[in-house]
């Protein structure tokens, strides 16, 4: 299966619709373990125009957003847990936006789940602009088990 069908299934898994996804395309899988993947910032995202006018940049709770479905994705992928139905992020520790992310730029996300509790799921993400560190953060997500 290639990473683009592990994508798509692990997406459908996530509540998210298509216009409210974050994530690309994924470049790593460790399934149920780690992941790396991209969002591309097109530069007409209706959100771009008004966060700021003449100044657009992506505002650091949608970068939380997709270091959050990529920990989604993550974890729906695991071949030993069944996916968690309604999986959301539910809480937020250590968050420091490091850096702005502007249209054109692609974002480099990292995700990797450090604790299961039931249907709670624990993770530690990162976020890049080459090798520039925009994003570090630590992610609760919680489904119906």
């Amino acid at each position: 299966m290639s990473g683009d069908d592990v994508l798509q299934r692990a997406l459908e898994c996530l509540p998210h619709g298509p216009e409210f996804r974050f994530l690309d395309r994924l470049t790593e899988l460790d399934p149920g373990r780690s992941g790396r993947g991209e969002y591309l910032v097109r530069g007409d995202e209706p959100w771009l125009r008004g966060h700021f006018p003449g100044d657009p940049l992506v505002p650091g709770v949608l970068l939380v957003e997709a270091a959050a479905q990529l920990a989604g994705v993550v974890a729906q992928s695991d071949p030993q847990t069944p996916p968690l139905p309604g999986l959301k992020l539910a809480a937020l520790r250590g968050v420091k936006f490091l850096g702005a992310v502007r249209p054109g730029e692609v974002v480099r996300l990292e995700a990797r789940i450090t604790g299961r509790f039931g249907p709670l799921l624990q993770a530690r993400a990162e976020a890049f602009v080459g090798d520039a560190q925009v994003l570090s953060a630590e992610l609760t997500l919680a489904g119906t088990a």
